[in-house]
Order: C-alpha cells, then sequence, then structure tokens
C-alpha cells in the first residue's frame, strides 16, 4: 500500500493589531476530514465560541499540528510580511510529522523548504488552512489576554490588540505605547509618532 502524502495547512493570525505577537499555525489532518471537523471554516467567519469548541477537537483529530509566532520586536525587525513568515516556518519546524507539502493561506510563499502552494482566501476553501487559521487565532486571543494581565489599562484582553477600540487608542494617548505595541503599526495607522 502506498504512503499517504502529508499535506499541511498554514495559516497566520494577528498580521494587522497595533500590539502583540503574530502567530502561526500548521495543521495535517487526516486525509478523510473527520465529521466532527466537518464546520471548518475562516476563523474570522466563526464566533469565538466556536473557535473554542473547535480548536480540541481539531488537535484531537489532527496527525500533527503546532503554533508559533514571531515577536514585536522580529516584527519591527523584518516588518510584518518577514515575520509572519517566520512564524509559519517555525510552526511547520515544531510539526511531529514531516509534511511532503504545505498549502498556505494568501499569495506569498514563506520559503518553507517544501512543495508549497499559496491560496488567496485558502482559509475558507481547504480544511486543513481552515484548522490553522483556528488554531493560529485561539493561541494568539490566549496569549492577548495574558499580556493584558501584564499590561493592563489597554484593554488588551478585549480587543487583541487591534486598533479599532476607542479604549485601546485613548489608552495610548492617556498612558502612551506598552513594551508589546508596535511602534511602527502606531505611526502608520494611528498617524500619531508623538506617542513613541
Amino acid at each position: 500500500m502506498a504512503e499517504e502524502t502529508l499535506i499541511c495547512g498554514i495559516d497566520e493570525a494577528g498580521r494587522g493589531p497595533l500590539a502583540g505577537p503574530v502567530s502561526a499555525a500548521a495543521v495535517i489532518l487526516p486525509a478523510e476530514v473527520p465529521h466532527e471537523l466537518r464546520g471548518l471554516d475562516d476563523s474570522k467567519k466563526l464566533s469565538p465560541k466556536r473557535r473554542e469548541q473547535l480548536e480540541p477537537l481539531i488537535k484531537r483529530h489532527a496527525l500533527a499540528w503546532a503554533v508559533a509566532s514571531a515577536s514585536v520586536d522580529e516584527i519591527e525587525a523584518m516588518n510584518i510580511l518577514g515575520a509572519t513568515k517566520l512564524a509559519m516556518r517555525r510552526a511547520l519546524d515544531c510539526l511531529s510529522l514531516r509534511p511532503d507539502a504545505a498549502l498556505v493561506d494568501g499569495n506569498s510563499d514563506p520559503g518553507l523548504g517544501i512543495p508549497t502552494r499559496c491560496i488567496i482566501g485558502g482559509d475558507a476553501l481547504e480544511p486543513s488552512i481552515s484548522a490553522a487559521s483556528i488554531l493560529a487565532k485561539v493561541a494568539r486571543d490566549r496569549w492577548m489576554v495574558g499580556l493584558d494581565a501584564l499590561y493592563p489599562g489597554y484593554g488588551l484582553a478585549g480587543h487583541k490588540g487591534y486598533g479599532g477600540s476607542a479604549l485601546h487608542r485613548e489608552s495610548l494617548i492617556k498612558m502612551g505605547p506598552s513594551p508589546i505595541h508596535r511602534p511602527s503599526f502606531l505611526v502608520k495607522l494611528l498617524g500619531q509618532p508623538r506617542l513613541l
């Protein structure tokens, strides 16, 4: 019997926020997706509750899975795209099985060292990418809740570092940035270099 080709899905979470790391996950699912995972989708289309429900099921049924991140310092040193690709390579390297190929959400090859197909909107099209999207998002959200305890006053547990929250913007003006805020993002998105 021929050995099964192992294909991993890879996706990220946290490219856009003003604070915190960017995370990535790699997931190898069985060729036949288990019934319990039929509801997989782009993590952004799922409620937080549904993501939390799916996370343990993904981990239980996956042949292998891993989550990794790139820090704020790495984001600043190499830009968000470079840091995202770094987090993706780290996730791949942490898998307990070495996949034969990868499916990556988006249009930019992260340089994984294995055959890779980039798929725009892949997190809604390929179950393994959907699974990676969910794991990356759940892990990052939990990290941000933990960082909220270390850096109170910014509301990180609620908005997870994104800039759309009035509380987040007001606290930045009042308190200035914390060590886990991304300086280049504050300038670019808030247009307020005086905060730095």
